[in-house]
């Protein structure tokens, strides 16, 4: 059943024409208009991006690579999630081989691997991309953070910089915030400069591991991540 054309007035949400009809290549302008909306938003929605994807497998003459691109950038923000993988199983090889996304293949190995130095060069190179939507950053250093937590009781604050990509006055004001705000402890450990305690969890502590159904969800961590000017 598509979308009645006969009563233009007629306004749909985005999750009512998934509803209707998630296969109708009508549905495609909205959908990339909702693509728009969540980077400046800075909300998200796999389920409307997967959507697109598979309608522009469809109707490939209608895909917008600057549209693929977005959900991209989106999908990296969303890691630890295998919202990326997702995503590119639907896009076709050859614009996979396009330079913007062999860059976005490339950064999503460097955050499998907890590469962050090479991922923070890399995406340096490539502001272009990744800077079009709005909270990358922040995103991406809330990742590292979880990462850094799965194996760190307590982590040098060289390797925290590099993780996040942080130094200097910009990284003592960010680890003020955390101190203050999720429980961090500021330690001075001889001969290895400071040293920063994170909060205990089941990872870096085995001995606390708990139902799956008590973890905190990620996306409560970069809630409370600051936006650091």
């Amino acid at each position: 059943m598509g979308i009645p054309k006969q009563q233009p007035q007629q306004q749909y949400t985005v999750e009512q024409l998934l509803a209707l009809n998630p296969y109708n290549p009508d549905i495609l302008p909205d959908l990339e208009n909702f693509v728009n909306e969540q980077v400046s938003s800075q909300t998200y929605s796999l389920d409307a991006n997967l959507c697109l994807l598979r309608l522009y497998q469809f109707e490939p003459e209608r895909m917008s690579t600057q549209i693929v691109a977005r959900i991209l950038v989106k999908a990296l923000m969303a890691m630890p999630a295998p919202d990326f993988s997702l995503c590119l199983f639907l896009i076709p090889e050859r614009v996979q081989m396009e330079e913007q996304f062999k860059t976005l293949i490339v950064l999503s190995h460097y955050l499998e691997t907890a590469r962050f130095r090479q991922f923070w060069d890399e995406a340096a190179k490539n502001r272009h991309i990744v800077e079009v939507v709005p909270g990358f950053e922040q995103a991406i250093q809330a990742y590292a953070i979880h990462v850094l937590s799965l194996t760190y009781q307590k982590v040098p604050r060289t390797v925290l910089a590099e993780a996040i990509n942080i130094e200097g006055l910009s990284l003592d004001k960010f680890l003020e915030h955390q101190v203050a705000n999720c429980g961090w402890v500021l330690e001075k450990s001889q001969g290895k400069g400071q040293l920063i305690v994170l909060p205990p969890n089941e990872f870096n502590h085995p001995e606390l591991k708990k139902n799956a159904a008590d973890s905190i969800p990620l996306e409560h961590i970069t809630r409370i991540f600051p936006i650091l000017g």
